[in-house]
């Protein structure tokens, strides 16, 4: 019997800061630090294993797998595992992808912590857009919706093939963002302001933006940020406040 939401585990007092920011900003509760001396840290997170429906678990990929050692029962029953270095390199969603909810949950943990999400599971591997996305504070949820169906409709695609969106850190809390994330079932990567700074890829470059977000533009870059091999197939095109550019991930060599 689950009676939580999300757990979160850490196996080196090193990891302690990052555990306590995660507890406080995912919500979650924070284990691995205070347990008995009669049993081992893995020992500990196994009697409680089964109490939470997804686990952040602070660790080395290697450990995480022993971790979960025999709890591993159904897809339809365990829980979601998201992983993250202590460095906050790469979160990645390792077990429950789907049925756990742990995509999303890498993609939350990511945005967090400036990682990388890793999401391994095909029919994410398979979608090739990420959707960059900026928009005037306080747009509403349809407005970004039919700028989205036009920007698609430009380039003969569809929202099926929507991998991620992707916005500055600054509208990372933008509520219509949200809003239309969470109703379309796509996950939000925010791309930090410095990053883009780093990278400013712009066609055009916005005096506007550039005064108000202190980056040359918004939509291009953190599409292109959010991909390995990706490329623009449409330049920013901006529709009643909310502006779209749209970039593919280049098929594998």
């Amino acid at each position: 019997m689950r009676d939580g939401t999300l757990g979160i585990w850490v196996v080196r007092k090193e990891a302690e800061e990052l555990g306590r920011y995660l507890e406080v900003k995912l919500g979650g509760h924070l284990g691995g630090l205070n347990y008995s001396g009669r049993e081992s840290n893995r020992d500990a997170f196994a009697s409680c294993c089964a109490s939470y429906r997804q686990w952040v678990l602070v660790m080395a990929t290697g450990i995480a797998v022993r971790y979960l050692e025999g709890l591993i029962k159904d897809k339809r029953s365990d829980p979601g595992v998201v992983v993250i270095d202590e460095g906050c390199r790469f979160a990645v969603s390792l077990l429950g992808g789907h049925e756990g909810g742990a995509n999303f949950l890498a993609y939350r943990v990511a945005n967090l912590t400036g990682a990388v999400p890793v999401v391994t599971t095909a029919t994410e591997a398979l979608k090739p857009l990420v959707v960059g996305l900026g928009c005037r504070k306080g747009i509403r949820a349809d407005h970004i919706d039919a700028a989205v169906r036009q920007a698609l409709l430009k380039v003969s695609r569809t929202q099926a093939e929507i991998r991620e969106i992707a916005t500055v850190d600054l509208k990372g809390q933008e509520c219509g963002i949200l809003e239309w994330c969470e109703r379309a079932g796509v996950p939000l990567r925010v791309i930090p302001r410095t990053l883009i700074r780093e990278r400013p890829w712009v066609t055009n470059a916005s005096a506007w933006v550039r005064e108000k977000v202190g980056v040359d533009g918004v939509c291009e870059p953190c599409a292109l940020l959010a991909t390995f091999r990706g490329r623009l197939i449409l330049p920013k095109t901006s529709s009643n406040g909310v502006a779209v550019a749209i970039v593919e991930e280049a098929p594998e060599l």
